[in-house]
């Protein structure tokens, strides 16, 4: 009697034999338990974001593409990648990227490597350096523009001049017997 109490207090518990069932059946769904992504998985699953509910105030350093929807007051760096500036996103920043989308707001100066894309209803007050720029119809720009040139011209340049300087000066010793001689046979008149 006293057995049949424990046992409808507490029921008995299932047989395990479901439980592999259950696996077997996520078995056959891809899955890593390795928590780390793998070089391939973080290519293939996109930008980071920042929601248009979150606000940051500070410096922002990303080694990967980012995508701001958010406010930011400070700074925003991302040098070997894409930066897009949602259509919430209002940035007071300073921002340095290899390319630039704005569709928000951004006011601060801004250094793309590559390339800069205003678009259409996106807002930039600030001082621009890029290699290129598009600014679609309806956007408004107000600040100054420098763009910039590949500098792989300049060193090319610089190796070139030093050997003109090294071709005259032979020349210039040549010159210097030449008049020698020259005042050697105009003695012998």
């Amino acid at each position: 009697m006293w057995n049949k109490r424990k046992e409808e207090e507490y029921p008995p518990k299932p047989a395990p034999a479901p439980a592999p069932a259950s696996s077997q059946a996520k078995e056959n769904v891809p899955m890593s338990s390795n928590p780390t992504p793998s070089h391939s998985a973080s290519e293939s699953r996109g930008p980071a974001n920042i929601g248009k509910a979150v606000m940051i105030k500070g410096q922002i350093f990303s080694r990967e593409d980012l995508t701001i929807d958010g406010e930011i007051d400070g700074s925003v760096e991302l040098h070997e990648h894409r930066l897009t500036v949602g259509p919430n996103g209002k940035l007071q920043a300073g921002v340095k990227a290899r390319e630039v989308v704005v569709l928000g707001t951004i006011h601060g100066n801004v250094e793309a490597s590559d390339k800069i894309d205003i678009r259409k209803d996106a807002k930039l007050v600030g001082d621009i350096k890029t290699a290129r720029i598009v600014i679609e119809d309806g956007a408004y720009f107000k600040g100054s523009i420098d763009i910039a040139r590949p500098e792989i011209s300049k060193p090319a340049a610089a190796p070139s001049q030093p050997k003109p300087a090294s071709a005259a000066t032979p020349s210039a010793h040549a010159a210097a017997p030449a008049p020698a001689t020259a005042a050697a046979g105009d003695s012998s008149r």
